[in-house]
């Protein structure tokens, strides 16, 4: 008996398992049938409004800023050399790097005992000179004194020839008297030859003496010069740099030892493109004295000053492009020669055009419009230039349109857009307003309730839909959840 219960007890749970399995098998296989006879749930298809910047092209008159780097350098920069070689006997305490000098100030005086030594020869030889003129001179006085008594003897010999000859006309003298007579008187006219002779011989001495003292007059400057040259002086205001001397050392003829600059006197140079140079010319091709402001950033502190161009290099370089413009500057306080510094030239007036971020305008110069319905459409506009990080544009027929000012590869013509006003918070739009019927608002009001939801959210969902009017945006939100 015992056995026959245990054995029956087994089937009975065997059976009931094997009809619990069934059970389940069938309810699993209820349930897929029932999916797959449903229909597919439906959800509502918005558009996608993208919010975006804008600003209005507004058309105004503007200069622009064309930016470039320059050097600075001085108008008045002079190498101080020594014109005569020679040890430096004394310099100013103003002679080392850096130091400031005045027009006139002694900077450096090198030992004149040879410069001296050779003024006093060239004076002694001056008188040498002198002398010889004035014994030339006398030389002449006397060469002119026997010449005036050579020509009398020749008077005399004349006389007494033409008395010989009267006389042996008459038949009074002999042939041998008036031999003796011509005679006489040929020797009278070589003696007047001879001292003639004499007084250019004089003549000439003369002119040799006046040369060779004209030359020695000249060597006697010279030698003042060079005495003179012993000491440097200062040829202007300026400051002092790369000083190569002190007291002792010793200079040869013509070797640079300092050079003198005015810091005062400041120009800029730089370099611009051939397209940015047509820019910066007149109607005839001349280039316009543009007002401009130099930069210099040190440390945080920002040197500035004002100029204006006022000429441009002859010829391009070899090796450059461009063209090499300079600008004079109005003050200069701060700044030294060589200041590698950032030059803003202010170009001539743009008009009709509007200054906008480089992001609103495309590589094929165009530009996202708002339109009509708030849906973006394609403008093309014109690129004037560039300026950082903005553009300026010519505004043309788009004058007061809305554009975009940051485009990105999810806009293009026909999307729309929610616009944002520069500087403003984008404003949402205000939710459409239904009116639920009683029926409608009992289901969203049971599915909120047994939605799987927080319990703040559920009283506020189902106090929204107690009123009299409830936002669609809910309404659908709610249905498409629903399925229905």
């Amino acid at each position: 008996m015992r056995f026959l219960r245990r054995s029956l007890t087994g089937v009975f749970l065997l059976a009931v398992t094997l009809a619990l399995v069934a059970w389940a098998g069938e309810m699993v296989r209820g349930a897929v049938v029932a999916r797959m006879n449903e229909e597919p749930r439906s959800f509502p298809q918005r558009e996608r409004i993208l919010a975006v910047n804008v600003l209005t092209l507004e058309p105004q008159t503007i200069v622009p800023e064309l930016t470039v780097f320059g050097e600075l350098r001085s108008q008045r920069t002079l190498d101080l050399r020594s014109a005569i070689g020679g040890t430096v006997l004394s310099a100013s305490d103003a002679l080392v790097e850096g130091g400031t000098v005045r027009q006139g100030d002694l900077l450096l005086r090198i030992d004149p005992v040879e410069a001296e030594a050779a003024l006093a020869r060239v004076r002694a030889d001056l008188h040498d000179a002198q002398a010889e003129l004035r014994d030339a001179e006398r030389a002449l006085v006397l060469a002119e004194d026997e010449l005036s008594a050579a020509r009398a003897q020749e008077a005399l010999r004349d006389q007494a020839l033409a008395r010989a000859r009267d006389l042996a006309t008459r038949g009074v003298g002999t042939a041998a008297a008036v031999e003796t007579a011509e005679l006489a008187a040929s020797s009278a006219q070589a003696s007047v030859l001879t001292r003639r002779q004499s007084v250019a011989s004089a003549q000439a001495r003369i002119d040799q003496a006046t040369t060779r003292l004209a030359r020695q007059q000249i060597n006697l400057s010279e030698a003042q010069r060079a005495v003179v040259d012993t000491e440097v002086v200062a040829a202007f205001d300026g400051t002092l740099t790369e000083v190569t001397i002190s007291p002792g050392g010793r200079v040869t003829a013509n070797e640079r030892f300092a050079q003198l600059i005015d810091p005062t006197r400041l120009e800029v140079s730089f370099r611009v493109s051939t397209s940015q140079y047509a820019r910066l010319l007149d109607e005839n091709g001349v280039l316009i004295k543009a007002p401009l402001a130099v930069t210099l950033d040190v440390s945080g502190v920002n040197l500035r000053a004002t100029g204006q161009i006022m000429r441009e290099g002859a010829a391009v370089g070899a090796g450059q492009t461009g063209r090499l413009l300079f600008a004079e500057l109005d003050a200069s306080a701060g700044f030294r020669p060589g200041d590698f510094v950032t030059v803003r030239i202010n170009e001539p007036a743009l008009n009709n055009v509007a200054l906008v971020p480089a992001t609103a305008v495309a590589p094929d110069q165009t530009v996202l419009v708002v339109g009509e319905e708030e849906r973006l459409r394609v403008a093309q506009v014109s690129l004037l230039r560039r300026q950082g990080d903005d553009v300026i544009i010519d505004v043309g027929d788009n004058a007061g349109a809305v554009i975009v000012a940051e485009r990105s590869p999810l806009l293009g013509a026909g999307i729309k857009v929610r616009p944002i006003a520069p500087g403003g918070v984008e404003q949402a739009a205000a939710p459409e307003m239904i009116t639920l019927d009683e029926n409608r608002r009992a289901k969203l009001i049971a599915f909120v309730t047994e939605g799987r939801m927080p319990d703040d959210v559920k009283a506020r969902i189902i106090s929204q839909l107690e009123a009299d009017e409830v936002s669609s945006e809910t309404v659908t939100r709610l249905e498409a959840r629903m399925g229905s």
